[in-house]
């Protein structure tokens, strides 16, 4: 799929088929896109755990109030690694802005795969770490399901350019 394409595609998926298998082929090129995701400096403060296991997946469900999460074959649980990440000059950690880019990838990959994910960040992050067994300085910055959608996303309107740009010459 065309890189445009698969941006103006990519929605957010709240229904899975959870009989239908993600292609082990599929998921080594998602996994691949992550790993090429830029951060600040290359420091990578991230780690991805791709969970199918049925028991801890209805953990993970029991920290976001949604069923809908476990209806996709897998859990992607994105971690930010606040001790080696950089920090800004003022000293704060730049680790959840580098987990969102390379979750960002992981959701753009999945889309131009065919995969549906939905991006989520309101779940009870205390329980999920210890769900995840993820001790300081780690910490659970983003869940999403990954799984094929169960029926077709609808489309979305979009603000004006004039809107969300303003360009400065």
């Amino acid at each position: 799929m065309d890189f445009y394409e698969v941006l103006k595609n990519r929605r957010s998926i709240r229904g899975f088929d959870s009989q239908r298998e993600i292609p082990e082929a599929a998921l080594q090129r998602i996994m691949q896109a992550v790993q090429c995701a830029p951060s600040a400096c290359n420091r990578q403060p991230w780690r991805f755990e791709i969970v199918f296991n049925e028991q801890l997946r209805r953990k993970i469900g029991e920290c976001y109030p949604k069923t809908w999460l476990l209806e996709a074959p897998a859990i992607v649980v994105g971690m930010a690694d606040y001790s080696t990440c950089w920090n800004r000059l003022e000293g704060t950690p730049a680790a959840e802005i580098d987990m969102g880019i390379a979750m960002e990838h992981l959701v753009l990959a999945a889309a131009a795969e065919g995969l549906g994910t939905c991006w989520i960040c309101a779940f009870e992050k205390a329980r999920l770490n210890a769900v995840m067994n993820v001790e300081k300085p780690w910490s659970v910055e983003a869940i999403t399901p990954l799984g094929y959608a169960n029926s077709e996303p609808r489309n979305l309107s979009y603000k004006s350019l004039d809107e969300i740009f303003k360009v400065v010459k």
